[in-house]
């Protein structure tokens, strides 16, 4: 069957978007209120889109009355979040985060979460998160009832049980983040396996990348 975006509401798009395309990485994004009270708030319309620069891109929509989330409100005042990505041992509590609270509420101490100073931004990062990226605002992309937030990664914070040995590599036996999948479904990364490009294909491959220089020669 074919679906004509045109003539779909936009809750029929999100739920095809939303459905067909995932798992999708979550981010519990850490802000700071004018207050400086605590703020965080689970994103799954996000990921990682180049490493030269360092970038990642959140997307957030509006609320239903058309205001702007809390979390957009304080990216663009400070210029600052940290993204702390999720495993299970975090769910529960990422879940809570999801909740619209009032913005005076500090929503680390309400989920029983640790908040940790960042070493380049001020927000706090969660100190229960296997992994967390300190971001400052790259530029914002405005739509009607969307932004889309690029940042760009100052400083990582790895736990170091979720690194091999050499300190180089994830190690996927202890690094396991779950994303959404569709509607309240999510997914974990306890399932994984290699898949290596087929050595047969590698001279193809450098034959595309490697200069012949002596092509036109006659």
């Amino acid at each position: 069957m074919d679906f004509d975006f045109s003539a779909l509401s936009a809750q029929d798009r999100y739920r095809l978007l939303t459905n067909f395309i995932g798992p999708r990485p979550i981010a519990l994004v850490g802000t700071k209120s004018l207050a400086g009270h605590n703020n965080a708030a689970p994103m799954s319309f996000f990921n990682v889109f180049s490493q030269e620069p360092p970038l990642v891109v959140l997307g957030i929509q509006n609320r239903g009355n058309g205001d702007e989330k809390d979390t957009v409100a304080n990216i663009r005042r400070t210029g600052e979040f940290v993204v702390n990505m999720v495993d299970m041992a975090l769910a529960d509590a990422m879940i809570t985060c999801s909740v619209n609270f009032p913005n005076d509420v500090d929503e680390l101490a309400f989920a029983g979460l640790t908040p940790v100073p960042c070493k380049r931004i001020d927000v706090a990062r969660i100190g229960e998160s296997p992994c967390s990226f300190e971001c400052q605002v790259e530029r914002i992309l405005e739509y009607p009832s969307r932004v889309l937030i690029v940042g760009e990664v100052l400083e990582m914070h790895v736990e170091d049980h979720c690194m091999d040995a050499g300190r180089r590599y994830v190690n996927p036996e202890t690094y396991q983040p779950i994303a959404r999948l569709h509607a309240d479904n999510y997914i974990t990364s306890d399932r994984q396996f290699e898949l290596k490009k087929p050595k047969a294909l590698l001279p193809y491959e450098l034959a595309q990348i490697t200069p012949r220089t002596n092509e036109g020669a006659v």
